[in-house]
């Protein structure tokens, strides 16, 4: 099992980084909040959980421990694999999907691209006693200094919606994102598109 990855960025993609470890690049799987942390030929370190598969081996990334812990959670529950629990961590911060659960939200749950009623219900029940109880304040994402559009965008994309819907839930988040002090955050904007994309449909 390889536990974390440490070593400079040397490449940043809309779903995954690549860290250059020891002469070797390793491709990670990283969500819209940690990918917003790393910075191209910067030192990065990442907390890792390894999938393997009948044909493949993949390597997941995130910024802390915590979010680490809770993708692993995730997939004790039945129909959740790795790729659901990473679109479940891009949507929620861990203490978010904790109090969702806490609180049997059913809506936050059903956020997510990929589940729907039914499925939040279910997740609910076996998660219940899985995931613990909120460790603390809402976690906002990490500020992203250029770009927030190009991200936000590719985001969505990745979690499965066409090209014109996330041009649309761009839009739709834009005056958000300008009123924001500072530097726009892309997990905030990125939870706020989905809410205006699943009221779309």
């Amino acid at each position: 099992m390889i536990a974390f990855v440490s070593g400079t960025v040397a490449a940043l993609a809309p779903d995954a980084a690549v860290v250059e470890v020891g002469g070797v690049g390793m491709s990670v799987q990283c969500t819209p909040d940690t990918l917003s942390t790393l910075r191209l030929g910067q030192p990065a370190r990442l907390h890792t959980s390894l999938v393997v598969r009948e044909d493949s081996l993949t390597l997941y990334g995130f910024a802390d421990d915590d979010a680490r812990q809770v993708f692993v959670l995730l997939q004790t529950a039945s129909g959740v694999g790795p790729r659901l629990a990473q679109a479940m961590l891009a949507v929620h911060s861990p203490d978010a999907l904790r109090r969702a659960v806490a609180t049997g939200d059913e809506k936050a749950l059903t956020a997510v691209p990929g589940i729907g009623k039914k499925g939040a219900q279910k997740l609910l029940l076996e998660l219940k006693d899985r995931l613990g109880a909120p460790t603390g304040a809402p976690v906002v994402g990490a500020p992203v200094t250029q770009g927030w559009r190009d991200q936000l965008h590719a985001a969505l994309i990745g979690l499965g919606y066409a090209g014109r819907e996330a041009d649309e839930a761009v839009s739709a988040v834009t005056p958000q994102a300008e009123a924001a002090e500072g530097t726009p955050q892309v997990g905030v904007l990125l939870r706020a598109a989905l809410q205006t994309l699943n009221r779309a449909r």
